[in-house]
């Protein structure tokens, strides 16, 4: 399926809708921008296999641009509109991109990024600045037709840096027939999405869930609904005003609208939800219970990464009957496995690996390549986990996460998952931090909701908190605040950044 069969069936359905302001473009308005995007890049030289590097917030035009790369069996570079121009240049240098997209709203960071990359063509919405054209009137120059050459192109992402550097995965172009059948729209299908659903996004579309997910809905002829930033309140009004029947979320979202008052969770009504699918990070068991007390059995988990290379899932009965999992997998094998890379049994714990999944590579970055197969070829994202005797997954953090405090692995994310539930705690994140004798030490770094004092007497009261549910290794030596911690719009921690300083405070490489 694709937008171009439900444009010609149902032109004026509407394709996407901004939340906040309202905008929309229907499935004719979409074929044609798209057309005229696709009619751009080949005038502009760009052959099948090329890329295009796209910077932009929740526009309404940033799927009609995505939709135009994918026409034209081009990569769409997805840009993160939160990075420095530094970095942002980096990735738009690094894709080989020969197009750079941008708006009016980030002149500032784009205008950056053009001066510190060569040999691209930069275009800009809502008015253009110096070196930028208008990109309004550059594609709207163009033919409405379809050009003669289509082929099915893809998108080309970046990691989101949580752990270093931005991995660039680059796929393997699709099939040419841009209304091919792809694994996205089968996991889409799973979710029971059809071109009757209403699919609100909640997140930034340069992330891979939401963008993958939005164009997976318009393949199968469903509206998206896109806000242009998440708020709790907002997004349980979007779910009645549009009749909602599938969204994407993270934890995060889930603990932010379950901290909202009674009387604004209750009056809004929900019961349009068909199915609520959540990843990113795991769910801590007391979150998502609320949450399926609060909603019923709607909630759809499921365990993947940006490289595609295996996916688990796990509906909301099977999660009641092995809670704390994110299920078993539909796409590739799961083993779990040891340093070395040999597969463990169940319930033990290691490094969560797929066999047969769809295969990726590190863009310009074949050591990052080869360090995430092992010896048998099966490819892992540096979770560990462990699989039970019915196989279904269970994860425990990240490897790098880790922290090893007098030869004892502790990780974070069980202390985080505790503290988070305090109702003083907006948000938390747990790192390792120099010791002198055992290594390292947990520090627990931790943003007060609103209107909390930050202080010693809070602290204490958290640390009192945590004494009956942790053993004492597992306890934090430091217990830090900060006003906002460095979370990506997804729920994605920059976890790096806050161990990176503990460890730069003593001198000491991290």
């Amino acid at each position: 399926m694709h937008p171009c069969i439900h444009a010609a069936v149902t032109p004026d359905k509407p394709a996407v809708i901004l939340a906040e302001s309202g905008a929309s473009l229907n499935y004719a308005e979409l074929e044609v921008r798209s057309n005229q995007t696709a009619q751009l890049f080949r005038s502009l030289g760009l052959a099948a296999g090329e890329a295009v590097a796209v910077m932009l917030e929740n526009h309404l035009r940033y799927l009609e641009i995505a939709w135009g790369a994918q026409r034209a069996g081009l990569y769409f570079v997805a840009v993160s509109c939160r990075l420095t121009p530094g970095e942002a240049a980096f990735i738009v240098a690094d894709s080989g991109a020969r197009v750079l997209i941008s708006s009016a709203a980030l002149a500032p960071v784009a205008v950056e990024v053009a001066a510190q990359v060569e040999g691209v063509a930069c275009f800009m919405l809502d008015g253009a600045v110096p070196p930028f054209a208008s990109w309004e009137a550059a594609a709207g120059a163009m033919p409405t037709t379809r050009i003669a050459d289509e082929r099915a192109g893809t998108d080309m992402l970046y990691s989101s840096g949580t752990t270093g550097r931005p991995k660039g995965i680059r796929p393997e172009l699709p099939d040419a027939d841009i209304a091919a059948p792809t694994a996205m729209v089968g996991i889409a299908r799973h979710a029971r999405m059809d071109d009757a659903s209403i699919y609100l996004s909640p997140a930034p579309l340069y992330h891979a869930a939401p963008l993958r997910w939005c164009m997976a809905a318009q393949r199968l002829g469903g509206t998206v609904v896109v806000m242009e930033k998440f708020d709790p309140e907002a997004a349980l009004a979007l779910i009645e005003r549009h009749h909602v029947t599938h969204a994407q979320w993270v934890p995060t979202h889930f603990i932010r609208m379950l901290k909202l008052p009674e009387h604004a969770r209750g009056r809004h009504d929900l019961s349009s939800l068909q199915v609520a699918i959540h990843a990113a990070a795991p769910c801590p068991v007391p979150v998502k219970q609320a949450m399926l007390d609060w909603w019923g059995p709607v909630l759809l988990e499921y365990y993947a990464g940006t490289e595609g290379n295996g996916l688990t899932m796990i509906g909301a009965a099977d999660w009641l009957a092995h809670p704390g999992s994110v299920g078993r997998a539909v796409l590739g094998t799961l083993r779990i496995c040891d340093e070395a890379g040999e597969p463990l049994p169940p319930g033990e714990t290691g490094l969560v690996h797929f066999e047969g999944g769809p295969q990726f590579h590190y863009h310009n970055d074949p050591g990052k390549t080869a360090a995430a197969a092992n010896r048998h070829g099966w490819t892992t994202l540096g979770d560990i986990g462990h699989v039970d005797a019915e196989g279904y997954l269970y994860l425990t953090d990240r490897k790098s996460f880790m922290i090893i405090s007098g030869g004892v692995n502790i990780y974070p994310q069980e202390i985080e998952n505790l503290l988070v539930l305090h109702p003083k705690v907006a948000d938390v994140a747990v790192v390792g931090a120099p010791h002198p004798e055992m290594g390292e030490q947990v520090v627990a770094v931790v943003q007060p909701a609103e209107g909390v004092v930050a202080d010693a007497a809070l602290a204490e009261e958290l640390m009192a908190w945590l004494r009956p549910q942790l053993s004492p290794v597992k306890l934090p030596r430091r217990i830090d605040f900060m006003d906002e911690l460095p979370r990506h719009p997804t729920g994605k921690l920059y976890k790096r950044l806050l161990r990176d300083r503990y460890w730069a405070e003593e001198g000491v490489a991290a």
